[in-house]
């Protein structure tokens, strides 16, 4: 019985569950820099870089269950997922270096950052469209 509940092997797979992982990193220091911004470097951009975190963290998910559904074409949905993690750990890591340390990531990181994250939700886009292009 305890058998029968229990997902075979060839069910599970690896990048959901490391996107999973990453978006509750994503979403644990999103709340620490908000509460950062609010208590310890008011006015330094922290509020930023935590709303943008805690937003990805949420559009991780959304993205990985859509991708679970068959509604993302998984080619194009893990590139979106990867910039999601990639593009807003660059722009707020670069804000909270800079509040707390006094210098940046490097040169144009958040900007970067950004740029990455723009180019993801596009993907993301791209990928629903290609669900529609590749069915059988």
């Amino acid at each position: 019985m305890i058998a029968e509940l229990q997902p075979e092997r060839s069910d599970l797979t690896v990048s959901p569950t490391i996107f999973i992982v990453l978006a509750g990193v994503m979403g644990a220091c999103g709340v620490i820099l908000a509460a950062a911004g609010a208590h310890a470097a008011p006015h330094a951009g922290l509020d930023s870089a935590a709303y943008l975190l805690l937003f990805h963290a949420v559009a991780l998910l959304g993205g990985i269950a859509l991708m679970q559904q068959g509604l993302l074409w998984r080619p194009l949905a893990l590139p979106a997922l990867i910039g999601f993690v990639l593009g807003a750990a660059l722009f707020s890591g670069d804000v909270a270096l800079r509040a707390f340390v006094g210098h940046r990531l490097f040169p144009l990181a958040a900007p970067s950052g950004a740029i990455i994250l723009i180019a993801a939700w596009l993907v993301l886009a791209a990928a629903a469209v290609g669900v529609l292009l590749h069915r059988p």
